[in-house]
């Protein structure tokens, strides 16, 4: 006995297989529209990334594990030996680039308090509505920021030099002595200059975040009898909190690469010598001594310490904001 088969059934099959089949492909075609797009918008920051820091970073590393080998006398060109991590151990064991290490500490003491006070202090003050020319302040405390840090320096070298500057004469007068270049009084110089352009650019972040504040949770503090500066400190900030991390652990990154106002300073004290920090201990290494091996562990120990460094503050305030909820 035969089977007899419809002739209309598998087109009715076919039919029904490819509706079932349509939203499939066309979740396809939007996860590769989806990837095709990020790739698109991420290709120049990855080629950047690899350009600008990993290409230098492996090639700091591979720096690092060679050395010039002078024979006999050391007369005549030296020849290139793979030395391993004798540069790190030989870092490691300098007491200059560790005392560096002990300067940004004390820097980072002095700077990342008072940068991040006086730029969260001027922010909620130009929010606050109590500046009239709100547009013309902005302009003028980012002014600083706006000009270069070597030429900063210089200006502010000038004034911290005795018989040049005109502050030292005008305290001479009133019979006040100051020494801004002295053993105790070097550092704090070195932060006012860093203040000086830090101060502007910090506080526009701050004052970036605080317009975007929702008004009405300000309104209902105000409602509820907050003058303003509790509401500032009790509302305010604990809203920004975010950008306030993000200040300090740019800041911190910033110690790190002290560099241009400690190397000015150089050429006008004794206090400040050539391996004042590890970015200095690092352009010695390499520009007077010649040692480029050294100088290459001492910049890739550096970066190890910043990103340490960096990991750790993610970390802890991401405990802290958990641990809030």
């Amino acid at each position: 006995m035969s089977t007899v088969i419809s002739p209309g059934k598998p087109g009715k099959r076919t039919a029904a297989t490819a509706q079932a089949a349509s939203p499939a492909r066309l979740r396809k075609a939007g996860r590769r529209q989806q990837m095709l797009a990020c790739v698109t918008l991420l290709a120049p920051f990855t080629a950047l990334l690899i350009a600008v820091f990993l290409v230098p970073v492996g090639y700091a590393i591979g720096l690092s594990l060679f050395g010039e080998d002078h024979k006999g006398l050391g007369f005549g060109g030296g020849t290139t030996v793979f030395t391993g991590l004798r540069s790190y151990l030989a870092v490691l064991d300098d007491p200059s680039f560790l005392s560096g290490f002990g300067v940004i500490a004390l820097y980072v003491v002095i700077f990342v308090p008072v940068v991040v006070a006086g730029a969260l202090a001027l922010a909620l003050f130009l929010d606050s509505g109590l500046v009239r020319l709100r547009r013309t302040a902005q302009m003028l405390l980012y002014l600083p920021h706006a000009v270069p840090g070597i030429i900063a320096a210089v200006i502010w070298l000038y004034l911290y030099t005795p018989g040049l500057s005109p502050v030292i004469k005008l305290l001479g007068q009133a019979d006040v002595t100051v020494d801004f270049l002295g053993m105790h009084t070097v550092l704090p110089s070195i932060v006012n200059i860093a203040l000086w352009s830090g101060l502007g650019y910090n506080m526009v972040i701050f004052y970036a975040a605080l317009q975007a504040l929702p008004r009405e949770v300000i309104e209902a503090a105000r409602i509820d009898g907050a003058g303003g500066l509790r509401t500032a400190l009790m509302v305010k900030v604990p809203i920004i909190k975010g950008s306030v991390v993000m200040v300090c652990m740019f800041a911190l990154i910033g110690a790190l690469q002290l560099f241009t106002e400690p190397m000015l300073m150089n050429q006008a004290t004794p206090m400040v010598n050539s391996r004042f920090t590890p970015n200095m201990y690092i352009y010695d290494a390499a520009f007077r001594r010649n040692n480029y091996g050294l100088a290459s562990a001492a910049s890739v120990i550096l970066l190890i310490v910043t990103c340490a460094l960096s990991y750790a503050v993610t970390r802890w305030t991401g405990r802290r904001e958990r641990s809030a909820r």
